[in-house]
């Protein structure tokens, strides 16, 4: 028997509140984990206010909009609580955004790679990478997926600069060129 989402009240005091860590892609009113980069996202920096936890969701408000927080794919790696409280957090990162080049701030506007981004960026724009296949933030390759098809790598080199591993097409789909 699936469980209820709780009943919404927008005066009850709320679970966590904050703003998106990042860019959430979205199917419906579902925000999954794996974060597929193909999907509409929800800005970072979009207020949020989670008001509920049953089983292995989350119940928020985010942007004026009733969502559903996914934990789909990293309950080995991570409690659901765990996963709110990354992609959900205190400080608006808008505030940082805009110290961040042009190009990057573009990039991260329209939910896409730059190649040469820094970790904190990639995450602004295309959101923490799945820990069923990045178990560590420290690792030297993230994954990353477009759809539950098309695959794609950030390899981080020493300085802590990325670059894109991918099929060409969905290279070319996952990172931002910007105009000459």
């Amino acid at each position: 028997m699936a469980a209820c989402a709780p009943r919404y009240d927008p005066n009850a005091p709320a679970l966590r509140t904050g703003y998106t860590c990042c860019n959430l892609h979205f199917e419906g009113d579902w925000i999954s984990d794996g974060n597929y980069g193909d999907e509409p996202f929800i800005a970072a920096g979009t207020p949020v206010k989670v008001y509920g936890m049953s089983g292995n969701v989350a119940y928020a408000e985010i942007g004026g909009r009733l969502m559903r927080l996914g934990h789909d794919y990293g309950r080995k790696q991570e409690s659901l609580q765990q996963w709110v409280e990354k992609v959900v957090v205190t400080k608006d990162p808008k505030v940082r955004l805009a110290t961040f080049p042009a190009e990057v701030q573009e990039a991260i506007r329209i939910g896409k790679m730059l190649e040469g981004m820094t970790k904190e960026q990639a995450i602004m724009a295309v959101g923490y990478p799945l820990t069923s296949d990045t178990t560590s933030l420290d690792a030297p390759v993230w994954h990353y997926w477009l759809s539950s098809f098309d695959q794609y790598q950030l390899v981080w080199d020493k300085q802590g600069k990325s670059k894109v591993s991918a099929d060409p097409g969905v290279k070319a789909r996952a990172v931002y060129a910007p105009p000459k």
